[in-house]
């Protein structure tokens, strides 16, 4: 068997969200080595979307309270090598019992936090970080039925 004709072994995923209009090159660059992009709400502007379109891989956006864009769906449930994903941009205040991994935006703060079983993770903030948090992004990468999270500072 080659390489090309090899399953991948793991999925790497590019994970941002509330880039409000702005997408710094830096990112962009990063999101290159993804197998697919994340964008978990608040892009502000279709052209941010076609910018992360233009990079390579695929593109799963939801739409964040500053989005007026009714084409992004508010959630979106994935399944990636075994494991069920929620996307919303809005974190709830229980823990979805359907999924194993929710992930959101909004807050404007990193979080990788277990709560009654579901894993919860926010990249952060590209444009506008809260609560002292430096700009950030994430990479999830899926592998053997395990994750692995890592944040990106951007500063």
């Amino acid at each position: 068997m080659t390489q090309e004709q090899q399953p991948k072994k793991s999925l790497r995923i590019f994970v941002l969200a509330d880039t409000h209009n702005r997408l710094p090159e830096n990112v962009t660059e990063m999101a290159k080595d993804a197998d697919e992009i994340w964008h978990l709400g608040d892009l502000c502007s279709k052209s941010i979307f076609d910018e992360l379109r233009g990079i390579g891989p695929r593109v799963i956006a939801v739409r964040g309270n500053c989005d007026n864009n009714l084409e992004w769906p508010l959630v979106i449930d994935l399944m990636r090598w075994g494991l069920k994903f929620r996307l919303q941009h809005v974190p709830p205040d229980q823990p979805p019992g359907d999924v194993d991994v929710f992930l959101n935006g909004h807050t404007h703060v990193p979080r990788n936090e277990k709560r009654r079983g579901v894993l919860f993770l926010n990249p952060g903030c590209v444009t506008r970080p809260n609560r002292g948090s430096p700009p950030s992004v994430a990479w999830l990468e899926i592998a053997n039925g395990k994750i692995n999270w890592k944040l990106v500072l951007l500063r």
